[in-house]
C-alpha cells in the first residue's frame, strides 16, 4: 500500500462553552470531533456518513485546515500540517480544496461567475496559459456550464448550476484532494444525480481524491469506494463499500442501513427495519464508554465502562474496522452495482 495522501490520527475538535453574565468563563466544551483516525489515498473517494450533528462537517473543515484542531495530527503527502502557519499552508491550499454544502451562501452575489472561479488564481498569483478568462471558460465547460456565462451573476442560476460553479472554483488550482461537504443535500433530487455523476467523472478523469461527506447512504454508496461511519464525534466503522453495505459490523451502521428504502420491496434480500429509541446524546456531555450504548439494543455493562477501540474484527474482511464489543456477524444483503 502506498503512503496515504492525507492521514489523521487522534483528530480532536472541542468548541468551548462559556457561561456567566460578565466574565464568560468556560463551563464545558462541545466535543464535535473526539479522537478519530482516518486515511485517504491518492485518487480515492472516501465517504464519511452519519446523522446530523455527528461531526462530519467539522471533520471536513479540519482536514482542509479551515479549523485549528484541539488535538491530534494531520499529515498531508508525508508532511505534518496540524499546526502549520498561514504562510506554511499557502502552497498546500492549492492542493486541498473544498466544495461547500449550500450553493447559495457559498457564492458571493456581488461577484460575477468569472470573478468567483478566477478568485483562487488571483489569490495565488497564477496566470495560466492563455489567460485567466480562458481558463475559467474551460472550467465552466468542464462542469457542464456555458462558457458564455462568464459575466453572469449567481442569482441568474439554479441551485444545481450554482453548485457546478462551486465545483469549477474548486478545480481552478488543479487540486489533488477535494473535501465535498454534503455537496448535493441542498439540491433537488432530480439534480443530485447529475452533480454526483459530474464529481465521479472528474475523479476518474483527473485522478482527484475526494472526502465525500453526506448523510444520504444511497448517494455515498454510489460515489465512495471506502466509507467511514460517524456517531457523536467518533468513527464507529470503516470498510470498503461492498463490505460496509453487505456485512455491517456495528449496530449503528446496521440501523442506518435498515432505514434506506429498498428499490424492490419484494426482494429476498430484505432488511428488517431497526428503530432506534431515544435522542442522540449531547456532545457536551457524551455517555461514558461506547457513545452509542444509550440507543443500542445490544448494550451491556461493559459498554458503559469501556470504550471499544476501532479495530479489525475476526468476523470481518481485511480492512473492515469497527468499534463495538458485540459486533454483528451475519451477512445482510449483497452489494449491487
Amino acid at each position: 500500500m502506498t503512503e496515504p495522501l492525507l492521514e489523521a490520527r487522534g483528530l480532536t475538535m472541542h468548541f468551548p462553552v462559556r457561561g456567566g453574565a460578565i466574565f464568560k468563563r468556560r463551563v464545558g466544551s462541545v466535543q464535535a470531533v473526539d479522537g478519530i483516525d482516518l486515511t485517504v489515498h491518492e485518487g480515492e473517494s472516501f465517504g464519511l456518513v452519519g446523522e446530523s450533528g455527528c461531526g462530519k462537517s467539522t471533520t471536513g473543515r479540519l482536514l482542509a485546515r479551515l479549523l485549528e484542531p484541539t488535538a491530534g495530527k494531520i499529515t498531508y503527502a508525508g508532511r505534518d500540517i496540524t499546526h502549520s502557519s498561514r504562510k506554511e499552508l499557502a502552497p498546500i491550499r492549492s492542493e486541498i480544496q473544498m466544495i461547500f454544502q449550500d450553493p447559495y451562501s457559498s457564492l458571493n452575489p456581488r461577484h460575477t461567475v468569472g470573478s468567483i472561479v478566477a478568485g483562487p488564481m488571483e489569490v495565488n498569483d497564477i496566470d495560466p496559459p492563455g489567460g485567466r478568462k480562458k481558463r475559467v471558460q474551460e472550467l465552466l465547460e468542464t462542469v457542464g456550464l456555458n462558457p458564455e456565462h462568464y459575466n453572469r451573476y449567481p442569482h441568474e442560476f439554479s441551485g444545481g448550476q450554482r453548485q457546478r460553479i462551486g465545483v469549477a472554483r474548486a478545480l481552478a488550482l488543479e487540486p489533488r484532494l477535494i473535501v465535498a461537504d454534503e455537496p448535493v443535500s441542498a439540491l433537488d433530487v432530480s439534480i443530485q444525480a447529475q452533480v454526483v455523476n459530474l464529481l465521479q467523472r472528474l475523479q476518474r478523469d483527473l485522478g482527484i481524491a475526494f472526502v465525500f461527506i453526506a448523510h444520504d447512504l444511497a448517494v455515498v454508496r454510489h460515489f465512495s469506494q471506502r466509507i467511514a461511519v460517524m456517531y457523536l464525534g467518533k468513527i464507529v466503522e470503516v470498510a470498503d463499500r461492498a463490505d460496509l453495505y453487505g456485512n455491517p459490523q456495528h449496530p449503528y451502521t446496521h440501523a442506518l442501513l435498515s432505514s434506506v428504502p429498498e428499490a424492490d420491496p419484494d426482494s429476498e434480500a430484505h432488511r428488517e427495519r431497526i428503530r432506534l429509541t431515544g435522542d442522540v446524546p449531547s456532545p457536551i456531555n457524551p455517555p461514558s464508554g461506547c457513545r452509542f450504548r444509550t440507543r443500542c439494543w445490544k448494550a451491556q455493562d461493559i459498554c458503559a465502562s469501556e470504550e471499544p477501540p476501532l479495530v479489525q474484527l475476526t468476523s470481518a474482511t481485511s480492512g473492515h474496522l469497527a468499534a463495538c464489543h458485540f459486533p454483528e456477524s451475519r451477512q445482510v444483503i449483497p452489494e449491487s452495482d
